[in-house]
């Protein structure tokens, strides 16, 4: 597998003999986690769930920010404690992910759990005279640093003049950035240059290093991170273990609305509560898989929407596959098939490219939903086609209620009564079972030779 990586601007193969170990910056948890975020984590969930379908195990450590000036403030706001806050939004974060079906991280460190890590860091940068002690904080030296700036391509010089960066006369240079904090605000950490908290970006490098070791394979997050985030904890890290700090970095697009970032000021922030309410966990996947990841996408309800008639027609492919029954079967499935899969995995192979797996995924729909409406797929068929099709849903984590064999056979039976009523031009009493199906979210698709059905998701957005 090869990846897309920001810091050598070039695709880089993927190390795949042993364990793969990626880092990924999770939320800071002050508020509502929205759209954004979620694109970047499904997009890292179909990338796990990919490796782990080719048997290859992954150590996925995804972090909480849960002490930032943006918590105490929200804590201030609302008349409680820094804690109280982060707790709260780490439960709702949660249950957004859960709903959105993506797979618990195998670890999810909290900065506030790793001060004594933090610290230690902190003291060995101190020791190698890369940090110093200022009047507010500990602060990272970045002239120690000559690579600076090498992830986002800015160079020193030109960051210096124009740096937008908060003025604080006790720091040797306006680019230094803060390791430690000193406060007298809670919450706080006694340590050995004073009472305070740590600094953003030293939270991840303390606890990447500690979760994956030196050199990991991917450290991932969105595109905003790269500059400041990112570059800072490349410079801590790699002045604190001399070597490479993370092989692959990967880097998400944006979530746009209208062209514009989302922003409280503008009002136009989606949370996932409200996007999972009107169009449920598959749309929304789809949404954030649709573009290649690394570039922008534009949040719409008409996008949505035409995901939605694609979400259509895979249930559809589904229930024609369940309800194939006879042995006619058309011989080209089986090469077919076996194509379209080598194209989905080359499409992830490839800098992971969901939007061309995506479109794969969709031609094995067509083809069958194709075939099924010329009655030509058998049950041979559907036992070539259908496993191809569960194992794409499965690692795109997309999901089609599966129907137990008692609700199959109630269900048929009605479908048949319906039928039989029909060829009697008793159509009121068909017309009630029609709405008795209508009522459990199932529509009835007629063949010529036969009506099969299929449950349709029920989603608000379709009405």
């Amino acid at each position: 597998m090869k990846l897309q990586d920001t810091l050598s601007n070039s695709e880089k193969e993927l190390d795949i003999s042993d364990i793969v170990r990626i880092y990924l910056c999770g939320v800071t948890v002050y508020d509502e986690s929205h759209i954004g975020h979620a694109r970047t984590i499904i997009v890292f969930d179909v990338l796990r769930r990919y490796l782990e379908s080719k048997g290859i195990n992954v150590n996925f450590i995804q972090n909480f920010t849960d002490v930032d000036d943006k918590i105490i403030n929200r804590a201030k706001l609302e008349n409680t404690t820094a804690e109280q806050i982060s707790s709260k939004y780490i439960q709702h974060y949660f249950a957004d992910f859960d709903r959105l079906n993506v797979k618990r991280a195998t670890n999810y460190p909290k900065a506030t759990e790793h001060i004594e890590d933090i610290q230690k860091f902190i003291q060995n940068l101190i020791e190698k005279e890369i940090a110093y002690v200022s009047k507010n904080g500990v602060y990272f030296s970045v002239s120690t640093f000559p690579q600076y700036g090498k992830l986002s391509k800015k160079k020193i010089d030109e960051l210096q003049t124009g740096a937008r960066i908060e003025v604080d006369e006790t720091k040797k240079d306006p680019l230094d950035f803060a390791l430690w904090k000193f406060s007298d605000v809670a919450p706080l950490w006694d340590s050995p240059w004073g009472k305070g908290r740590p600094g953003w970006h030293i939270e991840c490098s303390a606890m990447s290093l500690k979760y994956l070791g030196e050199n990991f394979d991917i450290h991932g997050g969105g595109r905003d991170l790269i500059f400041p985030h990112h570059e800072n904890e490349i410079a801590q890290s790699e002045s604190f273990t001399t070597k490479q700090f993370a092989k692959i970095w990967m880097h998400v697009g944006m979530v746009t609305i209208n062209g514009e970032k989302m922003s409280k000021s503008l009002g136009n922030v989606k949370t996932i509560q409200h996007v999972l309410d009107n169009w449920g966990a598959n749309i929304i996947r789809l949404f954030c898989l649709s573009g290649h990841y690394s570039k922008p996408i534009d949040y719409s309800e008409e996008l949505l929407t035409e995901n939605l008639t694609k979400w259509r027609q895979a249930e559809t492919c589904y229930y024609e596959l369940v309800h194939a029954d006879d042995e006619k079967h058309d011989n080209e499935i089986k090469s077919t098939i076996r194509k379209i899969s080598d194209e989905f995995d080359d499409a992830l192979e490839s800098d992971f490219n969901t939007h061309l797996a995506l479109l794969a995924f969709f031609k094995l729909i067509k083809e069958v939903n194709y075939l099924a409406a010329e009655e030509k797929i058998g049950s041979n068929d559907a036992k070539n086609a259908l496993p191809e099709f569960e194992r794409m849903l499965e690692i795109l984590q997309l999901s089609i209620p599966k129907i137990t064999k008692v609700e199959k056979n109630e269900i048929d039976s009605l479908v048949l009564e319906r039928a039989q009523l029909r060829k009697e031009k008793k159509f009121q009493e068909a017309d009630k079972i029609r709405k008795k199906l209508d009522e459990i979210n199932i529509e009835l698709i007629d063949h010529r030779k036969k009506t099969i059905w299929m449950r349709k998701e029920n989603i608000k957005g379709d009405h």
